[in-house]
């Protein structure tokens, strides 16, 4: 049990069965009346966004959610399958599971694996990662002057918004979070 007193963003509390992280938290002590909480939740699962009011030191379920590190280690089908590094075992998991996240996932990458009552709720990729350009249109000589972009296409499917001067074959850094380009790779 967590006080709504200690609500703080990123705890993990449970209401109506699911799983909610507390995005905004504000204790309010009105000049008449008992002091509250209003907060701003997230639904890890759906992902839906509610306003809610707690009384002060109201007692919440806490969420307890497990993190793991797997590792993605083939596609089979629809399925992504990934294998936890301590444990060996194996686990499948749909497009859906992993989110809109998917288009950066390559084998061999480590992810970090969410888990509430053995259920998956969220799939952290790293921050950034190193992709290939495998499709995009070519540079041509004084195109850095006005500093453009074009679409380019990477090994994973993804496509994002790259300098004028990349081309086929180079290692970029893309911000996972933001899909944006990050820079070249340096090794």
């Amino acid at each position: 049990m967590i006080s709504s007193n200690d609500f703080r963003p990123g705890v993990s509390i449970e209401l109506d069965g699911s799983v909610w992280k507390v995005v905004e938290s504000l204790h309010v002590k009105p000049g008449k009346g008992a002091a509250f909480v209003r907060t701003k939740l997230k639904n890890v699962q759906s992902g839906s966004v509610v306003e809610k009011t707690f009384r002060a030191a109201e007692s919440v379920p806490q969420a307890t959610l497990e993190k793991s590190v797997m590792q993605h280690t083939y596609k089979d089908g629809e399925s992504y399958v990934f294998m936890n590094l301590d444990t060996y075992d194996e686990t499948q998991l749909s497009a859906t599971q992993i989110g809109d996240r998917v288009k950066y996932l390559k084998e061999g990458m480590d992810v970090s694996v969410v888990t509430w009552n053995e259920r998956v709720l969220e799939v952290e990729l790293p921050n950034s990662v190193t992709l290939e350009i495998i499709e995009t249109d070519p540079g041509l000589k004084g195109d850095t002057a006005q500093g453009g972009t074009k679409p380019a296409k990477v090994e994973t499917g993804a496509t994002i918004m790259v300098p004028l001067f990349l081309s086929i074959g180079e290692k970029i850094k893309i911000d996972t979070r933001e899909d944006k380009y990050l820079g070249r790779d340096k090794d």
